[in-house]
């Protein structure tokens, strides 16, 4: 069966465009211990790679036994923006895969407007997406609710059976699931192929690869 053709691509931004989830896991672990609870890398990985602030700070709490105040966040952000700027690169190959598509793009992430900007800006694609840019501070629930995929597509006046979402984490795909929409699994950074699988996902591991894999999907 033919179906619909892809006339939105929706790029999740962390581990997608920017090579930033090997950064924000180190800050990550450093922040926990400043807090006084401790998650391995493999539990941030499996646990928080994708997810919204919401699942992160309510993880932290209940490892905590305790509430977290408002906006708590806020004082380790520095701590994100010195490594960014010391370390961020965008993700192998994905400018080449930006420069050949023909479709329309924009990002849907689950950081704010400003972080998802300067990471962009980093890596020296933002030219790709000019205004295009979605948060889940936009909407009520960030991934793994559909909520963030629905918003970009309607704003960018595309249903969601013609939009494709490419994610790099479990929570991104089952949004992108539950959105209607076809999701594409990016396992060529830290979630492993295995919690990308699932229907209507195709599981690739070279960006390289995405404008080809996003034609033969229309098939």
């Amino acid at each position: 069966m033919t179906q619909s053709p892809i006339e939105l691509v929706i790029f999740d931004c962390d581990g997608v465009l920017v090579d930033s989830e090997r950064i924000c896991i180190k800050v990550d672990a450093m922040i926990m211990a400043d807090l006084g609870c401790t998650f391995t890398e493999a539990e941030i990985i499996e646990r928080f790679v994708g997810s919204s602030t919401e699942v992160y700070t309510a993880a932290v709490e209940e490892r905590l036994g305790r509430r977290l105040e408002k906006g708590w966040q806020q004082q380790y952000e520095h701590l994100y923006d010195a490594a960014f700027e010391a370390e961020l690169t965008a993700v192998d190959g994905i400018a080449e895969a930006l420069g050949r598509l023909t479709t329309a793009v924009c990002v849907a992430s689950n950081g704010d407007h400003a972080g998802i900007r300067r990471s962009l800006e980093i890596a020296d694609l933002t030219g790709h997406f000019e205004d295009h840019i979605f948060s889940a501070t936009d909407v009520r629930r960030g991934k793994p609710a559909p909520d963030l995929f629905q918003h970009a597509a309607r704003s960018m006046g595309v249903q969601p059976e013609r939009c494709a979402v490419i994610e790099d984490s479990a929570y991104g795909v089952q949004a992108a699931r539950a959105a209607g929409m076809r999701a594409f699994g990016y396992c060529g950074g830290l979630t492993p192929a295995s919690r990308l699988e699932g229907a209507g996902t195709v599981v690739f591991d070279d960006m390289r690869d995405l404008p080809e894999l996003l034609v033969t999907a229309a098939v």
